[in-house]
């Protein structure tokens, strides 16, 4: 469940930033399917891949977290 609300929020902030997966995932030297499966829960989020993606939505990883987890 945890990191289904992780993946919510990624794919909120993408989209609020005006990203598409695509264009996240090859910011982020990842596949567009590694992506996808962060974004739906499926994959779990490293420490490392998270920071990588606050970088490069520019938001903290604190804005990425869940609100329940802070």
């Amino acid at each position: 469940m945890e990191t289904e609300q992780w993946g919510r929020r990624i794919r909120a902030f993408r989209k609020l930033k005006g990203f598409t997966q695509e264009q996240l995932a090859q910011q982020l030297g990842v596949s567009l399917s590694v992506l996808g499966e962060v974004e739906r829960g499926s994959r779990p989020l490293t420490d490392e891949l998270l920071k990588e993606i606050s970088q490069a939505l520019h938001i903290s990883t604190d804005e990425l977290c869940p609100p329940e987890k802070r």
